[in-house]
């Protein structure tokens, strides 16, 4: 509180920082308890956008990993995933690239698309089991 309401602009960025490393930990909850009670309204604004950057960062990093597994996991291109969720190879780019983040239906359906073209191929594998000998 007192680094808040007291503090300097290396107290604040000392707390930007820390909140970059783990937006959504400990921290970032006592930060937001702080923040509740502080006085600073500039600084509380300035510390609640920070904060809410830094997760949305996390968010988009996870976002964009996720869809290339399920890229590498469809089996194909991303050019070819883009055209089976529905979508165009540009905007996919951006999904993977974690520049625009898909909605959450987008997201679903691209880990349906995955799963079941990983399906399809273990469906299609040819058996490892050995072949039958002569009678």
């Amino acid at each position: 509180m007192t680094a808040i309401d007291r503090g300097s602009l290396s107290d604040w960025r000392r707390i930007g920082a820390a909140v970059d490393v783990e937006p959504y930990g400990e921290l970032a909850e006592q930060l937001t308890t702080a923040l509740d009670l502080a006085e600073d309204a500039g600084v509380v604004a300035a510390l609640r956008r920070r904060l809410a950057a830094s997760q949305d960062r996390v968010a988009r990093s996870l976002v964009a990993h996720r869809l290339n597994e399920n890229t590498a996991r469809f089996g194909g291109t991303a050019a070819a995933f883009a055209r089976a969720l529905g979508t165009s190879p540009s905007r996919m780019s951006t999904y993977l690239r974690g520049t625009v983040t898909p909605s959450a239906a987008v997201l679903v359906k691209a880990e349906l698309i995955a799963e079941s073209a990983a399906r399809r191929r273990e469906a299609v594998r040819p058996s490892s089991a050995p072949a039958a000998g002569p009678d």
